[in-house]
């Protein structure tokens, strides 16, 4: 028995494989565009800011901010037991630059909005690592 709580698997693709793999060197990597120099999340095959269609992958800090949250009570998901914390994190290199998350390491009553948080990983069945956030020290 296992003391990791189920995850759905992420559906990995060229597009998406630099954002879910590279955890596996503890790093959080995003979609950036090569003209304005923007963060892309989702990834996109155009940068919203300028329109630009050249890319690269590079890592960020891993430091984030919580910038809204709820507390799961609910059972929706056979084997991930409530109460979890589900947020949205915008990471600190970029505003607007946010991920849907969970907070773990930290009492459910102890998570606030603007609570400083950092990255930590979770790895998958099939090699996805899961960008998770903890309270930053």
């Amino acid at each position: 028995m296992t003391d990791k709580p189920f995850r759905l698997q992420p559906l990995v693709n060229e597009e998406n494989r630099h954002f879910w793999e590279s955890g596996e060197q503890g790093r959080l990597c995003f979609q950036r565009c090569a003209a304005c120099k923007s963060y892309i999340h989702p990834p996109a095959p155009v940068c919203g800011e300028c329109l630009g269609r050249e890319w690269t992958y590079e890592p960020v800090s891993g430091d984030a901010v919580v910038h809204t949250f709820t507390i799961n009570r609910h059972p929706w998901i056979p084997g991930f037991d409530p109460p979890y914390v589900v947020a949205i994190v915008e990471m600190v290199e970029q505003k607007g630059l946010r991920l849907m998350t969970n907070i773990v390491n930290c009492p459910i009553d102890e998570v606030a909005i603007g609570m400083k948080v950092k990255v930590t990983f979770e790895e998958l069945e099939g090699g996805a690592w899961l960008p998770l956030f903890e309270p930053a020290e």
